[in-house]
């Protein structure tokens, strides 16, 4: 027997790190949000690996706390270890990477969650969905509870029909041995949605006190650590640090004798696995001729003696991960505390989605994180973040916000996702981002902070430091192309730097283009009158000496906004259109892209095919506009 449980804004289905950011996002914006998940307990839970960030993921998260989202913050008050990475390439590859007390991180973003005033978290298991007139109105549980809403946001992570997967032992369930959601994914297949089979898989972990650390390489944290939050100017948290180890060819031997045991090459398992996180057994199958793979022993706390096993993904038989765990230098006499797995589990077909998250098939239900077909916390989130936003907008009757591949990582993975689809749990990487010295660690502020402050997302105090910042930068930048030097005043320090005497007078502006020199050596010469931090002196200098390569991407930028200013209308009919290729009208009808832009990006549309639309769409607002 069903009952009425109440009635909401929006409803936010999963409490993964995708789930937490759309209802954070949706409360904060003033929709009032309620959020079901299957156990409040497992709030922001990670899975697998303890961290946050590394390259492109960790763009990502600064992009999230641009936007006003919490990942950022959250990581900034529970890592264990703050590392940048690629600080030997240049800054659009900068990328930081946080080791997270993940039992801390979930209790202290559950907390945030339970403060906010306009979100209301529920426990209960998700059967299906309510439909009414062909749109999405609410959700029925577990028990029959009835709850209603103008916009649901299913963010189910790897929970649908999951299946859990270890030599010969298979059984149902979510990860970490949580109940499965089978129900929901039945009810996604009967209103119509495409579903795929996905895997993913995660390593052993192994008791502290039985690795010989002697045997391994330590890992330590920076000494000064950066932050992934705008907001964190200083931290206490004591680091702790990673240790870094070898398989060996005893490793690949036991694991080659015992393919015929792995669920991987036996049949078992289905789903299409992560490209980019492979297990051990199908890195020493793929990579035969490696000697050895890299294995980080990772903390996954203060107060656990349990070590994360990077790099050790496997689903194979327990005896035989014991035997492959020790035959790795270190780990010789290791207990393994929790076994390796591999989890199955359905996915949407992502070329269902608007670009907002919205399901074209289904108006008022969003999707967004593993749903999605991708892999990482941080994919998660930020699907999750844009999710949030235009739920509550929808109900707010404003437009979507959508950003484009310019703007940052998550307008990347999102166009990616709708556009072209994903055959394979989808990974961001920086090589998928045709502007990534626009899309840097360091400027996610000035991208996207406008954004987050016109939805509500920023508070006004927030607001005011941007502005001042994005000022005193400005102001600094014109201050050194006004400040002339001589040659007698500058060419002690250039030639201390290995750089190339003046012969003529010069600004410090064209002295500190030159890759030897640094702000910190012109701020010797001629200290700056305005109060800088280090992240506007970093600012100041990556703007300085990469003025000439960010200008040539702003012009291709440029170009590309104009076509995705060109807007394809809703009810356009592609089978009308006269010397369109098949296959070009075939995928044109299956994507619906909203714009030239997206159309462009659709494999199997040709430059002629757009062309030709664009001939179209000419006498087609023509006819419209006579219309009246």
């Amino acid at each position: 027997m069903s009952y009425m449980g109440g009635t909401y804004d929006v409803i936010v289905v999963g409490a993964g790190h995708a789930g937490c950011e759309a209802a954070l996002a949706s409360a904060r914006m003033g929709a009032e949000t309620l959020m079901v998940t299957i156990n409040l307990d497992m709030v922001a839970f990670m899975p697998c690996n303890p961290s946050i960030g590394g390259p492109a993921k960790g763009h990502v998260v600064r992009e999230i706390d641009a936007l006003g989202g919490e990942m950022g913050r959250n990581i900034d008050k529970t890592f264990i270890q703050m590392r940048m990475l690629n600080t030997g390439k240049g800054p659009a590859v900068h990328a930081l990477r946080a080791q997270a007390d993940k039992f801390s991180y979930q209790h202290t973003m559950k907390e945030t969650m339970e403060k906010e005033e306009k979100l209301t978290l529920r426990q209960g298991m998700v059967d299906q969905l309510i439909v009414e007139d062909g749109v999405c109105v609410g959700i029925v549980t577990q028990t029959g509870t009835e709850y209603r809403a103008k916009a649901v946001v299913l963010t189910t992570g790897t929970y649908l029909r999951g299946k859990v997967i270890m030599g010969e032992l298979m059984y149902e369930s979510g990860p970490n041995n949580q109940q499965p959601s089978v129900k929901l994914a039945h009810n996604l297949r009967e209103l119509g949605f495409d579903l795929v089979r996905f895997k993913t898989g995660t390593p052993p972990r192994v008791h502290k006190d039985t690795i010989d650390f002697s045997k391994t390489e330590i890992q330590p944290g920076d000494e000064k650590p950066k932050f992934f939050s705008y907001e964190t100017k200083s931290s206490d948290n004591e680091q702790l640090p990673c240790w870094l180890t070898y398989t060996s060819v005893d490793t690949h031997q036991i694991i080659n004798d015992n393919l015929h045991r792995a669920p991987m090459f036996s049949g078992v398992i289905e789903g299409t696995g992560p490209r980019y996180c492979p297990s051990i057994e199908d890195k020493i199958v793929r990579f035969a001729d490696k000697p050895k793979h890299q294995i980080f022993l990772e903390p996954e706390g203060k107060n656990t003696k349990e070590y994360y096993v990077q790099g050790l993904s496997t689903s194979m038989p327990e005896d035989v991960q014991l035997a492959v765990l020790r035959s790795i230098p270190g780990m010789e006499k290791v207990e393994m505390m929790r076994n390796g797995y591999a989890i199955e589990y359905d996915a949407m077909v992502p070329t269902q989605l608007w670009p907002s998250l919205e399901t074209k098939k289904l108006p008022g239900l969003f999707t967004a994180g593993q749903i999605n077909g991708t892999s990482g916390y941080e994919e998660a989130a930020g699907q999750g973040i844009m999710a949030g936003i235009n739920a509550a907008r929808k109900v707010q009757g404003k437009e979507p916000v959508i950003l484009d591949r310019s703007q940052g990582y998550i307008g990347v993975l999102i166009d990616d996702l709708v556009t072209k689809g994903t055959n394979e749990p989808y990974r961001l990487l920086t090589s998928r981002a045709e502007y990534r010295l626009l899309l840097r660690h360091d400027n996610a502020d000035l991208r996207l902070t406008e954004i987050g402050h016109n939805i509500g997302l920023i508070s006004e105090e927030r607001y005011a430091k941007f502005v001042l910042k994005k000022q005193l930068v400005e102001q600094e930048i014109e201050r050194l192309r006004q400040t002339k030097v001589k040659p007698v005043e500058v060419n002690a320090m250039l030639e201390a730097a290995g750089s190339a005497p003046i012969v003529d007078g010069s600004n410090m502006l064209t002295i500190l283009r030159r890759p030897e020199i640094t702000f910190a050596m012109i701020e010797s010469l001629s200290p700056s009158p305005y109060e800088l931090d280090e992240e506007m002196k970093e600012q100041v200098e990556i703007q300085i000496k990469y003025a000439g390569y960010i200008e040539k991407q702003l012009g291709h930028v440029e170009k590309l906004q104009k076509m995705e200013k060109k807007r394809i209308p809703e009810d356009i009919v592609y089978d009308e259109i006269n010397g369109l290729a098949m296959e070009a009208r075939q995928k044109l009808n299956k994507i619906r892209p909203i714009s030239i832009g997206q159309a462009s990006r659709i494999a199997g549309v040709t430059p002629a095919d757009i062309s030709i639309l664009l001939v179209y769409l000419e006498h087609y607002n023509r006819v419209t506009a006579a219309k009246g």
